[in-house]
């Protein structure tokens, strides 16, 4: 995908209705009062060295942050969130809405905007699971406040 076919991703998802359930979309994930657009996901790093998850990394975190300098321009410099109190949260046993609580097993931090012509929180963020699996860049769009 293109960086004009993330913003457009993220543009209808900014005016799309939220599903009932949890589950699987087109997109990627969603459920009541969110999406989570999985807009690039990169090969696994089962069989390869260091140097390639590296370099893999540092190609989403430029693509992330040409998409973000793009919507810095509509709704202004985004802040930048770490997640990871709300993960340690988790998993002491403290109940975090969803999308919130998904999100910080995965995403370390995230660029977040609320537009003042919009009722909806966006994000970008890229997942990092594990060593061995893929990145993820991902856009968030909900109406739960951060917690």
């Amino acid at each position: 995908m293109t960086i004009a076919q993330h913003l457009a991703t993220i543009d209808r998802l900014c005016s799309q209705e939220f599903p009932a359930e949890h589950g699987r979309s087109a997109d990627g994930t969603a459920g009541p009062g969110y999406h989570v657009a999985e807009l690039v996901t990169s090969e696994g790093f089962w069989d390869t060295d260091g140097a390639t998850r590296a370099e893999t990394e540092e190609q989403f975190e430029a693509e992330r942050d040409g998409l973000s300098q793009l919507l810095t321009r509509r709704w202004g410099p985004p802040q930048c969130v770490s997640l990871a109190s709300v993960l340690e949260r988790s998993t002491s046993g403290e109940d975090i809405p969803e999308p919130w609580g998904d999100l910080s097993s995965r995403v370390p931090d995230l660029h977040l905007w609320r537009p003042d012509d919009c009722e909806r929180w966006i994000a970008l963020g890229i997942g990092r699971w594990g060593r061995e699996l893929p990145f993820q860049l991902l856009a968030l769009v909900t109406v739960t406040d951060p917690p």
